[in-house]
């Protein structure tokens, strides 16, 4: 059974439906990849399936109970298993708070052992996320970007979840910065068995680190499938455009820029099974 089953979800504000009919499953221990450009609706899906959005309509399946049918005090007990790394390393951060207040806010928050238990655990995390316990008296500006994002993680694992969404860990921060994070997200999921739904623009990335990914336009997945796979034989207008877009490291090697026609499929198109386990809207 997987972790997490989302299963036609679909969350509006007002008439407009940002996202519509999502279906994914994430297995344990798997980093998973939603991508497309900004404003395709991947923020959307993660806080609706932390219910930071309240959904429309759908299910989301974790670890066998519907989130979406959770009481209050179920929904805080879950979000224990359940965490998010934000975007922005410079606004997710409160800049009034030291930095060990930050960590430890999850655990005062579901009253989690005692403040020497706390303390201990706060140190114990900054360790675990590369950061050195003597700095946690400084206040977020005190500290790079990676260093910020950094803390958002030693936040994010602070009540010991199973699962982490990734929104964008990295795209706010310079490429060599980018792949310190990455390799620590890499090894935390090693040590941890953590599992993983990573939200990126940046399709390198994706190919690196995640199985399987998903594709989503304008709210909608439209392709998905092993990544490799997926990569290496596109099916889908937008997933080809999309692809056709990454940088080469050779500055000689043409290659042929897509632009994507919107008229030149159905947005409407279900998914189907195109080959074994590469679905395509198509």
């Amino acid at each position: 059974m997987p972790l997490v089953d989302l299963r036609r979800l679909t969350t509006a504000f007002g008439s407009r439906r940002v996202v519509e009919d999502v279906s994914f499953a994430i297995e344990r221990g798997e980093t998973f990849g939603l991508v497309g450009e900004s404003g395709s609706g991947k923020t959307t899906i993660a806080r609706s399936m932390l219910r930071l959005i309240e959904p429309t309509s759908g299910e989301v399946i974790f670890d066998g109970r519907d989130v979406l049918r959770l009481s209050r005090a179920e929904l805080r007990r879950a979000r224990r298993e359940m965490q998010i790394v934000f975007q922005d390393p410079y606004s997710s951060l409160d800049p009034r708070m030291r930095a060990s207040a930050i960590v430890e806010e999850p655990l005062v928050i579901h009253k989690q052992g005692s403040k020497a238990e706390r303390r201990r655990r706060v140190e114990e995390l900054f360790t675990q996320v590369g950061l050195n316990p003597e700095h946690l008296q400084r206040y977020p500006g005190e500290f790079s970007g990676g260093q910020r994002q950094r803390i958002g993680l030693a936040r994010a694992l602070a009540l010991h979840p199973s699962f982490l969404i990734a929104d964008e860990p990295v795209s706010a921060l310079d490429v060599s910065v980018q792949a310190q994070v990455i390799g620590l997200l890499i090894d935390l999921q090693r040590r941890l068995q953590l599992t993983y739904l990573f939200i990126a623009h940046d399709l390198r990335l994706v190919e690196t680190i995640c199985a399987r990914v998903a594709v989503i336009y304008l709210g909608r997945i439209v392709e998905m499938g092993e990544t490799a796979k997926l990569f290496a034989a596109p099916q889908h207008p937008y997933t080809r455009a999309l692809l056709s877009a990454i940088p080469v490291p050779d500055p000689e090697a043409q290659r042929q820029r897509i632009v994507l026609d919107p008229g030149s499929f159905d947005p409407s198109a279900p998914l189907r099974e195109v080959t074994a386990g590469h679905f395509a809207a198509i």
